[in-house]
């Protein structure tokens, strides 16, 4: 295929050249932004690689095209290592998700190479024999809005199912999370007979072969891994899980049904070249949370694509040493794996990254299985994640070098799960951490080294400061270090989980507040482009071409912090002490040009929900 057919059919539109031939000088292209291609170059393959054939891109995808002849006149090894040379000035460049291609000019001839990190090698190959066009290299890497829609929809019948098969309601998604892990790897559950277990001689029941079969697949994967407290794992997924009664006592019938549902609604999203599919399970976590009972709503699960924005505003990449302590189901680990390895050049580094860069610590044994779960759903079959108090793993914590910290500390946590130094003097009449959360902030801040960066979610009230605990504790924090930023996020976040309206504070940990001399960023970043819907929960709203808005909105939010930009409406530059507010609305500008009366009715419409919601006012 010469190149005028190739261009025509991945997208003339799509194609970006920089010189006089057509092709893309990355040289000429780095230092545009900044940056010297000597940089980025291998001693490995020289100087010789700086014009790409055939580039083309949009505002989140690039797909790069090196032309050959034909394949078996060039030494594979090195054709590979120039495409290789041409992904590493990308990511340097643009930092856009990436298909790489090497095509025939003389020959149909195609490989494509995309997903997680883009590792030009034969195992890392995809088995595109074809081109595609654009759009469909888009829809590959990115996967499809309504897609996700489709899932959390079959989350909400897949409820159902096990509701009426008496599933108790705090077993169910870490239940299914197991088996979808096991039906990734590999599970048969069809035409499956009874027969000897070849240990004891006994009869299984065809549910009992399934279960035994799960079981075994769970400790192929943790053996393989060698992972940490393998055995503390292995005894939850088991005991806790596959061991329950209400599992123990599906019949062969309804265990197929479940599986069969799952293996067909939910296992082909999960793909682990697509973004789209990264955190499937904390979808899982968030949908089935709005069944459960009030008293277990104050748990507060990050939606995905939060954890994503909090990453990227972080910076995570496959340098970093991410510790989340209270890690939940463990979204941020995985969404701060994916992003590390994202960030990856060889196999070698990706296997660094989830043997030894991320690191999780998790109180509630329900919510520890269901990360390490997570973890393994996502190929990490060596996750540093540990069940324990964070306070009781301050010397861990030290030895691990860790440069950032992702986490979302429980709100209103009960005595028993705070800080001992902190609650010996608390009143007997003290039920719940005063502090709002900030004093597990202020206590991990101690206990990681002061080139780290922190990125945390705290309710509005810790960034208000009404109460003397919560300021004493702003004031712990500014003494020592220096508060970046402060992002006001959407007021429904973890709908349909807890009710908690939350912002997330970036901290800079290298020197106190006042001697940074630092005006801190302020966002005001109400709308990600997420609306409710009825039995769907939160769902992402999309442009006319079907694709998200969301992804526009969060290139926005991080240009408007990355380099400090005040807009109206949006953000702003403030000095702070820890005696005043910590929230955008205390100092932005208002838009007016933007506002509407729907907006007005807006306001008065969600203030009167409140009101009957807190029980001051009554419908009649």
């Amino acid at each position: 295929m010469d190149r005028f057919d190739m261009i025509n059919r991945i997208g003339d539109k799509y194609r970006i050249g920089n010189t006089e031939k057509g092709e893309f000088s990355y040289s000429q292209a780095l230092k545009t932004v900044g940056k010297n291609i000597k940089d980025y170059q291998k001693a490995t393959s020289g100087t010789q690689h700086n014009f790409l054939d055939i580039r083309f891109e949009n505002e989140r995808l690039a797909v790069l095209v090196e032309c050959k002849n034909r394949f078996d006149k060039w030494p594979k090894e090195k054709i590979q290592g120039q495409l290789q040379d041409y992904v590493r000035f990308e990511k340097a460049y643009s930092n856009k998700k990436i298909v790489a291609i090497l095509a025939e000019t003389e020959g149909d001839g195609i490989w494509v190479w995309y997903g997680q990190s883009v590792i030009i090698d034969d195992d890392h190959m995809s088995d595109e024999t074809v081109l595609r066009t654009f759009e469909e290299y888009e829809d590959l890497c990115f996967g499809k809005v309504n897609d996700k829609i489709k899932i959390v929809d079959s989350i909400k019948i897949l409820n159902e199912k096990l509701h009426s098969d008496g599933i108790n309601e705090k077993l169910r998604s870490q239940f299914v999370g197991t088996c979808l892990l096991a039906l990734k790897n590999g599970l048969i559950y069809k035409d499956v007979k009874e027969t000897l277990d070849p240990k004891t001689g006994k009869t299984l029941t065809p549910e009992q072969v399934i279960i035994k079969s799960v079981k075994d697949i769970l400790e192929g994967l943790l053996t393989r891994g060698g992972g940490l407290n393998k055995a503390e794992k292995l005894a939850i997924l088991n005991q806790k899980v596959l061991g329950d009664q209400d599992v123990t006592s599906l019949n062969y019938g309804e265990l197929k049904e479940i599986l069969e549902f799952i293996d067909v609604n939910v296992v082909p999203y999960i793909n682990d070249k697509s973004i789209a599919g990264q955190d499937l399970l904390n979808l899982f976590f968030t949908t089935f949370n709005k069944y459960v009972g009030k008293s277990d709503k104050n748990q507060a699960f990050t939606p995905d694509h939060i954890c994503d924005f909090m990453c990227k505003a972080v910076g995570v990449n496959k340098h970093s040493r991410v510790l989340d302590p209270c890690c939940g189901s463990g979204a941020f680990l995985v969404r701060a794996m994916t992003d590390a390895m994202d960030d990856c050049d060889t196999e070698d580094e990706r296997e660094e990254v989830k043997k030894n860069q991320i690191f999780g610590i998790e109180y509630e044994e329900g919510a520890f299985g269901l990360s390490s779960t997570n973890m393994l759903i996502h190929g990490d079959g060596n996750s540093n994640v540990v069940q324990d108090s964070m306070f009781n793993r301050s010397k861990w914590i030290e030895e691990n070098n860790i440069n950032t910290v992702l986490m979302n500390p429980p709100y209103n946590a009960t005595k028993k799960c705070c800080d001992p130094d902190y609650t010996k003097d608390w009143g007997s009449n003290k039920k719940e951490d005063p502090s709002k959360g900030l004093h597990y902030v202020e206590w991990i801040a101690r206990h990681v080294p002061t080139t780290c960066k922190m990125a945390v979610l705290l309710p509005m009230q810790a960034a208000i400061g009404n109460s003397s605990e919560v300021k004493k504790f702003k004031k712990k924090m500014l003494d020592h270090y220096t508060l970046d930023a402060v992002f006001s996020l959407p007021t429904e976040m973890f709908y349909p989980g807890a009710s908690a309206v939350a912002c997330c504070m970036i901290f800079d940990l290298s020197g106190k507040h006042e001697r940074s001399g630092r005006d801190t960023f302020f966002g005001y970043f109400k709308d990600d482009k997420y609306v409710k819907r009825k039995g769907l929960g939160r769902i992402e709203l999309t442009d006319t071409d079907g694709n998200s808005l969301w992804d526009k909105t969060k290139e926005q939010w991080l240009d408007l912090y990355k380099n400090k930009r005040v807009v109206p409406g949006l953000s702003v530059m403030q000095k702070v002490t820890w005696k005043d507010e910590w929230l955008a609305e205390a100092y932005m500008e208002t838009d007016y040009s933007t506002l509407a009366e729907t907006d007005f009715q807006k306001v008065l419409n969600d203030y009167l929900s409140y009101l009957v919601k807190e029980g001051d006012v009554y419908e009649t």
